[in-house]
């Protein structure tokens, strides 16, 4: 069953056809689209309490207009309310891009309060937070790990939202969950090994004046893409610039520059907003930022030296990568080449996971999952350990549409298992752990 955007505005407008009920004596709520009858377990339950859910990339927003999880938001409730009907889950673990600060457009007003920002986005969906806070009620242990798009979301917000919530947080803007009988199982978000949304309080402390900048590139260009995707994807000519000499590959500063150039300008030709390249569309008064910016301050060209670089924000950002990766804990740094290549390739995260656990003699770790990438994935490596990917539940998933609402469940053990499902929408869970899977 699917809600249109209008019906589902008309439906809440005038308060019939959604029934959200208190919980029972049971603790299991009753359903979300008005049968009446009481919630049914997300599976056949075992006896002990050994299963990990992890959710992620839900991308709540602060205005129905502007959300990414709107015709979505009903199932993941009826999900909340069913998983406290499920009595061999121990955690419900939320790795990441929870609320969303990205996905709004460029004429979105400028705001000075980012505290404010994310209390509005928990009141536009505060249905969820209901659901949250009664899956802690039933039992269940509730995490949160911080993604690249509620990045700037401080731990007292979420916490006065969710009183009982664990967070899982080791530099502002990150964080890694280590959970499981034996500690074995560690849960990212994944932009912490991603070039364009790992915190960056380096690259523009000089232009700003100060190292409070932690938003990332992506922050930007995921502004410009939301605002193509909210006035109906046109197409519109953009004349962007153009690097015309390559760099030698021996180069590594100037073909890092490049290959950056590159994955934007790739990107940029299908994002076309109506608004003009020169018109200050970035108008910035949080982060560290006080400003408006165009397009073009942002987007890598040639400069009359031949140097690469953006001219005013981002600038020479291929030099700030390695101090960024120190900043932010990385356990096995990369080069900025190898990064910004693999930046919009989903399985360089397996890569990632591998590196910075799964093959690293200084964790015990069995079990990586990440987020980020939107991409539900499941991938065994020749040791018998494994990585997996959440995916996401946002409404229209361009990275991967074969399957909707996924998640992953990991039983902890003497030895683990683990598995990919999706949430369907007649209410039963597929497991789709055959269709993501590769061998190594």
């Amino acid at each position: 069953m699917k809600f249109s955007r209008r019906s589902f505005i008309k439906t809440l407008g005038t308060g019939a056809g959604m029934c959200f009920v208190a919980m029972n004596t049971s603790g299991c709520s009753s359903d979300i689209f008005g049968s009446g009858s009481g919630e049914e377990p997300l599976w056949d339950a075992g006896e002990k309490r050994d299963k990990i859910v992890v959710i992620s990339d839900i991308h709540l927003g602060i205005d129905d207009r502007y959300t990414e999880t709107f015709e979505n938001r009903p199932y993941l409730i009826k999900f909340l309310q069913r998983i406290q009907c499920t009595s061999d889950v121990r955690e419900l673990v939320i790795a990441g891009d929870f609320l969303d600060e990205w996905f709004l457009p460029v004429y979105y007003p400028s705001y000075t309060d980012q505290n404010k920002f994310y209390q509005d986005v928990i009141a536009n969906n505060q249905e969820v937070f209901n659901a949250l806070n009664n899956v802690i009620a039933s039992g269940i242990k509730l995490v949160y790990v911080p993604g690249n798009h509620d990045l700037t979301l401080e731990a007292e917000v979420l916490q006065k939202a969710i009183p009982q919530l664990v967070q899982a947080r080791d530099v502002k803007g990150l964080g890694a969950y280590y959970t499981g009988d034996r500690n074995e199982i560690v849960i990212e978000h994944g932009h912490r090994y991603d070039v364009f949304s790992a915190p960056d309080t380096i690259t523009n402390a000089e232009l700003c004046g100060n190292d409070d900048t932690i938003l990332p590139a992506g922050y930007f260009y995921a502004r410009y893409a939301a605002t193509w995707v909210l006035e109906g994807k046109p197409v519109v000519a953009k004349e962007l610039p153009v690097v015309t000499v390559i760099p030698s590959q021996t180069d590594i500063d100037q073909y890092g520059a490049y290959l950056y150039y590159r994955v934007l300008s790739s990107v940029s030709a299908k994002m076309t907003p109506y608004e003009s390249l020169d018109q200050k569309i970035f108008n910035m008064h949080i982060s560290g930022f006080n400003d408006a910016y165009t397009y073009l301050d942002f987007y890598p060209a040639q400069e009359s030296d031949g140097t690469i670089t953006a001219p005013v924000l981002y600038k020479h950002i291929q030099r700030s990568w390695a101090q960024r990766q120190t900043l932010n804990k990385v356990k096995v740094p990369i080069a900025f080449i190898e990064a910004v290549s693999g930046a919009v390739n989903y399985e360089a995260y397996y890569t990632r996971a591998k590196t910075n656990y799964l093959e690293n003699p200084d964790e015990n770790v069995d079990v990586v999952v990440f987020g980020h990438t939107h991409v539900p994935t499941h991938r065994d490596t020749a040791g018998g350990k494994c990585y997996v990917n959440s995916g996401t539940w946002i409404d229209e998933n361009n990275e991967y549409d074969e399957a909707e609402r996924t998640f992953v469940v990991i039983t902890t053990g003497a030895q683990n298992t683990s598995a990919v499902f999706s949430y369907m929408g007649d209410g039963s869970v597929l497991d789709i752990t055959a269709k993501v899977s590769k061998d190594e």
